[in-house]
């Protein structure tokens, strides 16, 4: 298998990686014939996927502007995956030149093309490390440059919390976050879960297998499980709803089924 040039030299061509398979339900080009079996492979059980995944960028887009409409001017994007167009520091900056972004990703593919988007930009930047491990991200030299944690800070885990399974403790790691960042703090999430899918559970299982076959297992998680996420936050009006319910820019109904699956929300902090 031939490298393509903007491959990083550490990235093992061979194994499929998430965020490169999300970059092709989205149509991109940055992702290799691995990753796209991969990606087949499960869109034959949920052939709705790419569908999934444009109403959970479409969230991110909304959220984004109701967040720098409330004055947020700090976003700290972790599981950022690949940029593509409109992403968060595209969308923030239109609504406030001054906006501050820091992607954070563990993918090394999606930190090579976010440095090289983000070349020229002195208000974002990207940085190689995992939800996992709050402090890392918190205590890094980007996020010391970029985000005053005297202020508030918009925190998005967008499509990233259902690739963390029970036993690393994701609920730790978000109330680590939580914890860190200053009081009107916003999280900004969507999860997977089987409610909502317009398929019988045992035919979505089939594609969640698929991760699970590559070592990368989606965790679908109930709304109520989800819901815990955003303790220690009041919840944004509509709450926590399907991606296309949540502050719409046309009408959900026009939207179509796969569109449902999941949740979003926004919380913010008192």
């Amino acid at each position: 298998m031939e490298r393509p040039a903007w491959a990083p030299r550490s990235v093992d061509i061979s194994v499929p990686s998430v965020s490169r398979m999300y970059d092709y339900y989205l149509g991109g080009s940055h992702n290799f014939e691995v990753d796209r079996e991969a990606a087949r492979r499960a869109m034959e059980f949920m052939p709705g996927l790419p569908k999934i995944v444009q109403a959970n960028r479409a969230f991110m887009r909304r959220a984004v502007r109701f967040a720098a409409g409330e004055g947020i001017t700090q976003f700290l994007d972790i599981g950022s995956g690949i940029p593509t167009f409109g992403n968060v520091h595209e969308v923030a900056r239109a609504a406030n030149p001054d906006a501050r972004v820091l992607y954070v990703d563990h993918d090394p593919v999606a930190v090579a093309h976010s440095r090289a988007v983000l070349a020229g930009h002195d208000g974002a930047d990207v940085l190689a490390a995992d939800l996992r491990k709050p402090q890392d991200i918190l205590n890094s030299p980007e996020a010391r440059r970029l985000i005053d944690r005297n202020r508030p800070v918009a925190l998005l885990l967008v499509a990233i919390l259902h690739f963390v399974e029970d036993a690393d403790d994701p609920y730790a790691a978000v109330a680590e976050l939580r914890e860190a960042l200053a009081p009107g703090s916003m999280l900004v999430l969507t999860h997977a879960s089987y409610e909502g899918i317009p398929l019988p559970p045992e035919r979505a299982e089939g594609a969640v297998d698929v991760y699970q076959d590559i070592r990368n297992p989606l965790i679908m998680r109930t709304r109520e499980e989800i819901a815990r996420f955003f303790e220690g936050y009041d919840m944004v009006e509509p709450g926590l709803v399907p991606m296309p319910q949540w502050r719409p820019d046309t009408a959900p109904e026009d939207e179509d089924p796969y569109a449902f699956s999941g949740f979003a929300g926004v919380g913010r902090t008192a």
